[in-house]
């Protein structure tokens, strides 16, 4: 096995050399490194190519001591976008009251713009939020919902938005339908079939994430669309987990209202997300915080916040940027790639299980849920940190439990072959609490 403090002496040098390499530049460095690639290179097989990644990872000032597989929460953001924020920052000091709202906030309409683009939308269908959570919460909390009135989620949603819609029956005496389903999931048909039964007459919304945050289960969104939607049914889809990880755009999930972070796979600055409103559904949507009526039709009365930065939504076009020059596709490829490499490692013991089908690759990417039989999850996530400075996060839930493990896009094949040989060693028993 790979000592840890050879991996980390490595990782920390290679790390630094990279980072003098691209500390100037990193978009210009990474242009040139997809220049060297023939246009005709599938992303498949760019994703094992790991000097075209080093470079990539090299554009981040990360922790490079600590293998950080918790991304799902948080990611760090890459240089060019820390110091865009950084320049938006000082520029508002030099004369906040004129800098902030007549020269930076004019331009996040640009931005507005850049975010409609990568989601395939109307620039008037997207509005500026801090997290998914907020952008949900707009939606949940804003639509006309009587007493009696059904709205459908899952057990496996996020508890914020599960706790969000427990408060509307609580205080708006509505009924809150939580739909369970078996991890992995392998039977879509099944699904389908779950949430048409939880439908009745009553049933305003269903909420459902695109990618599962607890597992990295990737939903058929647009299928259970079309279902709300045969049953004149709003559906809400919680995009936190999937923006910007794998190639999508609004016509492929035909929901009604989207939310995301866009500090998580955006790599934008913390306190970043955005929501989207169908054109027509803006109107009759309340704002979280009083907007003028005359703004009732206006995408922007979901930003009423007051005075508020406007450094990190501007900062947004770095990130979009940078992800547009990987291209998501390449992306994706890579993540699926590097999960590829710990999973086939440990598929083949008995008393590992995994709570997403790994069997199917179209069904994850990101996110990848693993538990090793009769080991403590939140034990083993201490231990990996502690002895091995592999960050994950464990997993509890009244189905099934597991560490999440998320890797990004400076991960490297070092870094999850460690990981391999350490998960390994737990799977045979041979890690002693």
């Amino acid at each position: 096995m790979i000592s840890r403090r050879n991996f980390l002496k490595d990782a920390a040098i290679a790390g630094i050399a990279a980072g003098v390499f691209l500390k100037q530049d990193a978009l210009a460095r990474i242009t040139n490194a997809l220049n060297e690639i023939p246009s005709d290179v599938p992303a498949n097989q760019i994703a094992s190519d790991e000097k075209f990644w080093s470079q990539i990872r090299a554009a981040f000032e990360i922790d490079k001591t600590v293998i950080n597989f918790n991304n799902g929460g948080v990611s760090p953001a890459p240089e060019s976008v820390q110091n865009a924020l950084k320049e938006y920052i000082d520029q508002t000091n030099l004369l906040p009251a004129y800098n902030l709202w007549r020269v930076l906030e004019p331009q996040k309409e640009n931005v507005r713009e850049k975010l409609a683009q990568s989601f395939g939308c109307n620039k008037e269908e997207i509005a500026f939020t801090r997290n998914a959570s907020e952008a949900l919460e707009i939606v949940q909390l804003g639509m006309e919902l009587e007493p009696g009135d059904e709205v459908i989620t899952t057990t496996q949603d996020y508890h914020r938005m599960l706790t969000a819609f427990d408060q509307r029956e609580r205080r708006d005496k509505i009924k809150v339908v939580k739909i369970s389903y078996p991890v992995p999931l392998t039977d879509f048909d099944e699904l389908l079939e779950k949430f048409e039964k939880a439908i009745t007459p009553k049933t305003k919304a269903i909420l459902v994430s695109h990618v599962v945050y607890l597992t990295g289960q990737i939903m058929p969104i647009q299928k259970i669309s079309r279902l709300a939607h045969k049953h004149g049914i709003k559906l809400i889809c919680d995009g936190a987990q999937s923006f910007n990880v794998f190639p999508f755009k609004q016509k492929d999930l035909e929901c009604d209202y989207f939310g995301t972070s866009l500090h998580k796979w955006t790599m934008a600055p913390i306190g970043t997300g955005f929501l989207y409103v169908k054109k027509n559904l803006i109107e009759n949507l309340w704002p979280l915080m009083a907007a003028p009526e005359k703004r009732k039709n206006n995408i922007r009365k979901f930003e009423e916040l007051g005075t508020h930065p406007a450094a990190n939504h501007n900062a947004v076009a770095e990130a979009l940027e940078f992800n547009e020059k990987i291209g998501l596709e390449r992306k994706a490829e890579r993540l699926r790639f590097l999960h590829s490499r710990w999973i086939e490692r440990l598929k083949d013991f008995d008393n590992v299980k995994f709570n997403v089908n790994i069997n199917d690759k179209t069904q994850f990417c990101n996110l990848v849920n693993v538990n090793i039989e009769g080991t403590n999850v939140r034990k083993l996530a201490k231990y990996l940190f502690d002895k091995h400075k592999i960050f994950v996060i464990p997993i509890r839930h009244k189905q099934f439990e597991g560490i999440r493990v998320s890797v990004n896009v400076y991960s490297s094949i070092k870094e999850t072959e460690y990981f391999a040989e350490v998960m390994t060693s737990a799977a045979k028993g041979e890690i002693k609490e």
